[in-house]
């Protein structure tokens, strides 16, 4: 399976999502599965490429044309997938992944997370999103997606195409088809 993730480029952010990143990393190689990401240098971006990568794993990384102007490419990829911008680096993305996990990140994680289901609810694709909600990091956008459908906002349920784990194992459980 690919493993497409969403997820901070930033370095100065709570240990705990660099330990669980880790372990997600890790996880993801250990089983055969390719971790598919935005090809960064930084924060829980090469967190988990370094993590599938010590782990014997495989890396894909989209890698828009300014990260690599800005000399921010991780050494940990396997293929190097370049871009010309972040609408580019969205719909390779999808492409490129089965399912998708959305680490704490912010507005860059924000923008893939809703391209990727608004893409799903209108039937471009049927791939499943996992918000890895460690230490509580996605309650308030929980919170705000209930409240949008209470207020008719949001055909359907948005929980058909977003999950909800906080652990690595319900991670695992949610991106099984």
């Amino acid at each position: 399976m690919k493993i497409g993730i969403f997820c901070s480029a930033n370095d100065n952010i709570d240990a705990e999502y660099f330990k669980r990143t880790e372990e997600l990393g890790q996880w993801a190689a250990q089983n055969g599965h390719v971790i598919v990401f935005g090809g960064c240098n930084m924060g829980l971006m090469e967190c988990v490429s370094k993590a599938a990568k010590s782990n014997k794993g495989m890396t894909i990384g989209v890698v828009p044309t300014k990260v690599e102007e800005r000399g921010k490419v991780s050494s940990w990829l396997d293929v190097h997938i370049p871009c010309s911008d972040l609408t580019d680096r969205k719909q390779l993305l999808m492409l490129q992944s089965d399912v998708f996990v959305a680490l704490p990140g912010g507005i860059g994680t924000l923008d893939e997370i809703f391209t990727v289901v608004a893409s799903a609810t209108i039937g471009y694709h049927n791939k499943p999103l996992v918000l890895y909600n460690i230490n509580g990091f996605w309650d308030s956008m929980i919170a705000m997606l209930d409240d949008l459908t209470e207020k008719g906002m949001i055909r359907g349920q948005w929980r058909e195409h977003i999950k909800v784990a906080t652990n690595l194992e319900e991670v695992r459980l949610n991106c099984v088809k």
